[in-house]
């Protein structure tokens, strides 16, 4: 069922200025629960997928620069406007990509670019897994749809693993939408209103189940419980036939490192590389918008 979306305070409105709805899953484990999504524009449909501890607010600077498209930006659960679910437990892949999965379906989106950033580029895979045949276009950035054959996650992956600490930090501390700025190529790039912008929707401690949940959903050992799902996403982007681009920010200290095994598994993607950090959005939004822009030029959706 789609309803409004919830208000912002006026001070964010004026940083969102773009149309937004809410859908109410029907459908799962999280039945019941509502999705927050900017929905804006008109044509080729573009669907984008934030991640780890973002919200559709990301994409704005990528909506505005696609005017002639349809953008379709969802919340995750437990980010941005989206509900929350209160249990680190109630987070998985599989639970996420049902949940967006049914969102692309309850709105009879077909002939779709998929875009997705940090966590969303696994769970674009495991949506185009689900509905492969309602996907035209595929655009990486900043992320891993490979799955390493001995998993361990970065630093930040590991520190999500540690007792105690790991809760004093996420819940207590505001971590890492806290600290976004620190893994820019421009520190700048995120400060003042718009690192208030990200803390906004985390900013009540009972909220904040879900950036500890993500960063714990990063596989760390040969027996983590994404794999299945990372696996099943895996095989379908790499069995994916149609247009691919890889954006990448080469100073993220996270998963800037990571571009070369992607080019080297999709040799037919486009590879934009780019002096941006993590959250490339916020510093080249014109460099996504055009790979998006190329990708639905060679899927024949202009």
């Amino acid at each position: 069922m789609f309803g409004p979306a919830p208000e912002l305070p006026p001070w964010l409105a004026r940083m969102l200025p773009l149309p937004r709805r809410s859908y109410t899953l029907e459908r799962g484990e999280d039945r019941g629960r509502r999705l927050h999504f900017i929905d804006a524009g008109s044509g080729p449909t573009i669907v984008l997928l934030h991640g780890n501890p973002t919200w559709s607010f990301l994409w704005r600077g990528v909506i505005q620069r696609l005017a002639d498209m349809r953008c379709v930006a969802p919340d995750l659960l437990g980010f941005g406007l989206s509900d929350k679910p209160a249990h680190e437990r109630e987070h998985s892949v599989d639970r996420h990509a049902d949940a967006l999965a049914e969102l692309v379906t309850a709105l009879d989106l077909r002939d779709i670019v998929l875009v997705g950033q940090d966590w969303g580029g696994p769970l674009a895979a495991a949506v185009g897994a689900r509905l492969p045949d309602r996907v035209a276009g595929l655009v990486l950035a900043n992320t891993s749809v490979l799955v390493p054959r001995r998993p361990r996650g970065t630093w930040f992956h590991r520190l999500a693993r540690v007792p105690v600490l790991a809760e004093l930090l996420f819940h207590g501390l505001g971590l890492p939408q806290a600290v976004l700025g620190r893994v820019q190529g421009d520190r700048g790039s995120i400060a003042g209103e718009v690192a208030a912008a990200y803390r906004w929707p985390l900013r009540r401690r009972v909220d904040r189940a879900g950036p500890l949940a993500l960063a714990r959903m990063v596989a760390t050992s040969a027996e983590h419980p994404s794999l299945p799902a990372l696996r099943r996403g895996e095989a379908w982007v790499r069995g994916f036939t149609g247009p691919m681009a890889l954006v990448w920010g080469e100073r993220d200290p996270l998963l800037g490192g990571l571009l070369a095994r992607h080019v080297e598994a999709f040799p037919a993607a486009s590879v934009t590389r780019t002096r941006a950090g993590h959250f490339l959005q916020e510093e080249v939004p014109a460099s996504l918008a055009g790979a998006v822009r190329d990708v639905v030029a060679r899927a024949g959706l202009g």
